[in-house]
């Protein structure tokens, strides 16, 4: 059978190409893996306890949308977090892990033209992979849009010319962003907001890092759109537990917005998602209530930027990230930067022509490659000094 013609220039994923890469290669050293964005920290001691607790549940059944613990717990996480009321009931729907909810609300939300064509789904560029597959799942045009240095590195939606906005139907935005760990301002959500006023389109807004931060807390869409009184079927919210709680393998998220946008995804879930079982449910319930394992956490980060600021500060182009756990490196070629650390060093990162798309001279990743501050920090200064002295020798 033929692959669906839509998919048929489909890269390889991201870490296939990572390997296709180094694989044939030695590593120079003793392996320091910074490619992956998996947290290393401690998840909290209990987690293991209330599963155990919870675990008679594993023999039914869980609740497809999410047990009415795990939901009232996160929205009273965005009551804390971002100051806007909503009803667990109506307005949050549990996910397993945020990549779900991202490629099924393109799914239950994008209409079959826009705009009197095809419609469009914005990308940021570089971008988290699964933004581009869900647009072309739905036969949507994905538009990629550069989010570089000039544009404080998140995307420039409103540069955009009218006939690609008329036809807009979905836009993914990433903040705090993931590779550059940009935050979008007051400002950025409220002008982008009245654009998709404007343009009549949905904000699907990735905040998954948002709990990692150096200073101030990163403001969220969800109370950007309060404050401006948009109408509330124009932002959806999405977070989990990965970055937040070292959770990653719990695979809990959720996804928060309008009645009528949530009970569009609830009605697709029905048929074809796959609930986090009931003891995790539980688990995932008490890790929103708690924030004291997170001010931990984000402490252990804090240290981890001081350290990328000592030891690569003094580099041409290095641009301290405001949020997340990724840094995002100029080079002269990520590909290359990439092979000759691995092979001179055992350092694994990612080239950041991975995570953007666009030919050669023209993807905004190619002259970078990402970072991943998730090792212990002992291993993070030798990593991160081997590649001081290695690519920028």
């Amino acid at each position: 059978m033929n692959f669906p013609e839509r998919f048929s220039n489909l890269p390889d994923y991201t870490f296939s190409r990572l390997r296709a890469l180094l694989d044939p290669l030695e590593p120079g050293g003793e392996v320091v893996d910074m490619s992956i964005g998996e947290p290393k920290h401690d998840f909290p001691p209990w987690v293991a306890d209330v599963i155990a607790a919870n675990a008679a549940g594993f023999r039914g059944y869980p609740p497809n949308n999410g047990t009415p613990e795990l939901l009232g717990a996160v929205t009273a996480w965005i009551g804390r977090r971002h100051g806007v009321d909503m009803d667990p009931d109506r307005n949050v729907m549990a996910l397993n892990g945020t990549r779900e909810g991202l490629y099924n609300a393109a799914m239950a939300l994008c209409p079959e033209t826009k705009g009197g064509g095809r419609p469009v789904v914005l990308c940021p560029n570089p971008f988290y992979q699964v933004y581009m597959v869900a647009g072309l799942s739905v036969g949507a045009e994905p538009y990629f849009v550069s989010a570089t240095a000039e544009t404080g590195h998140l995307p420039d939606y409103s540069a955009l010319p009218a006939d690609i906005l008329n036809r807009t139907a979905l836009a993914y935005v990433c903040s705090p962003a993931n590779p550059q760990g940009a935050v979008a301002s007051d400002d950025y959500w409220t002008r982008l907001i009245g654009l998709a006023e404007r343009h009549d389109f949905r904000i699907l807004a990735d905040e998954c890092y948002s709990e990692i931060y150096r200073d101030t807390a990163p403001t969220g869409v969800l109370s950007a759109a309060r404050d401006m009184d948009a109408d509330p079927e124009r932002v959806l919210l999405f977070n989990s537990l990965s970055k937040r709680s070292n959770l990653a393998g719990l695979r809990s998220g959720f996804v928060a917005g309008g009645v009528d946008a949530i009970r569009r995804i609830k009605q697709l879930r029905a048929y074809s998602g796959a609930p986090l079982p009931g003891p995790l449910q539980a688990a995932a319930a008490r890790a929103w209530t708690d924030e004291a394992h997170v001010a931990e956490n984000r402490a252990l980060y804090h240290e981890k930027y001081r350290l990328a600021d000592e030891i690569l500060g003094g580099l041409r182009g290095y641009t301290p990230p405001e949020a997340g756990f990724f840094l995002w490196l100029p080079v002269d070629d990520g590909e290359a930067a990439a092979a000759k650390l691995w092979r001179e060093t055992g350092v694994r990162v990612l080239p950041g022509a991975y995570l953007a798309q666009g030919p050669a001279g023209q993807n905004p990743g190619e002259r970078y490659i990402r970072v991943a501050m998730v090792a212990p920090k002992t291993e993070l200064r030798r990593g991160l000094t081997m590649i001081r002295d290695c690519v920028y020798e």
